[in-house]
């Protein structure tokens, strides 16, 4: 694996060593825990579409309060 140097404030350092699950955990799997949780988090377009749809059907009053709902499952909300 090739490898490289890149300069960061001492500040970025400290937070970095704070995000190490344990003491010999090298920078590079710091950095690559950070970018998959990144990438993680973005939604896909079909997720961002679905929560259009849900956000329209909210302005137009298509939606039941979860009172009613668990009225009608039977189930008792504490």
């Amino acid at each position: 694996m090739e490898k490289t140097t890149i300069q960061i404030n001492l500040e970025t350092l400290n937070r970095l060593k704070a995000l190490k699950n344990f003491e010999r955990q090298s920078y590079d799997e710091v950095l690559n825990t950070i970018i998959d949780n990144c990438e993680e988090e973005n939604l896909s377009d079909d997720e961002i579409e679905e929560i259009k749809k849900g956000l329209e059907d909210v302005k137009m009053g298509k939606i039941k309060p979860i009172e009613q709902v668990a009225k009608e499952l039977g189930i008792t909300l504490k």
